[in-house]
């Protein structure tokens, strides 16, 4: 019996694709019919909020032949850097090292370290240090990166990593439980790789 259910289940077509929600088409002026009358029937003279479905636009589709242009998403919890910028090239410091992203490159999710982001447009070099996050490479030669925290490279004051790094090594020297070895392991860490991201 098991098996006969087994081969009904393999046997079955496996051509149904689900659509991501940014490949659906939306109308933004309407949502869900159910939740926004129930919201008119509470609050009638209040505007129904807009649901998260409605801020999503459909992604092109993936070109037949390989774009001239990378497009990027570059945001933070509180703003976007970049938003659909076209650009040649861009250059992460993934978990895993330095990954360079073209257009064309092959989908990928990465995730980020503290380190230095580099945004490639002609001779036009734009640098970040970010603290992490993730970058999500699309078939598409699109790029989403998501980053906690960023600050252009050249506002970071290099005597002040300086001063952190020799102070959050003296907390790990001196650091006696296993929490404040912790902390003081990621101050050196994150300013180490601020140093390395302001001298190299």
């Amino acid at each position: 019996m098991f098996r006969q259910a087994a081969h009904r289940l393999l046997t079955r077509s496996t051509t149904i694709r689900r659509l991501y929600s940014t490949e659906v088409a939306t109308d933004a002026s309407s949502g869900d019919s159910a939740f926004v009358e129930a919201w008119k029937k509470v609050a009638p003279n209040i505007d129904p909020p807009k649901t998260p479905i409605q801020f999503m636009e459909p992604r092109p589709p993936t070109p037949s032949t390989l774009p001239s242009k990378l497009t990027v998403n570059f945001v933070l919890p509180y703003a976007a850097e970049l938003s659909k910028a076209e650009v040649d090239m861009v250059i992460v410091p993934a978990t895993t090292g330095q990954m360079g992203i073209l257009p064309g490159h092959v989908p990928t999710i990465a995730e980020l370290k503290p380190g230095l982001l580099s945004v490639h447009e002609g001779n036009d070099v734009k640098k970040y240090f970010i603290s992490s996050g993730f970058a999500f490479v699309h078939s598409n030669s699109y790029t989403d990166i998501l980053a906690v925290e960023a600050v252009p490279l050249d506002r970071i004051d290099p005597a002040q990593v300086q001063k952190g790094l020799s102070e959050f090594t003296q907390k790990l020297s001196s650091a006696s439980t296993d929490l404040d070895k912790a902390e003081a392991q990621i101050g050196v860490d994150v300013h180490s790789a601020l140093n390395s991201a302001l001298t190299g």
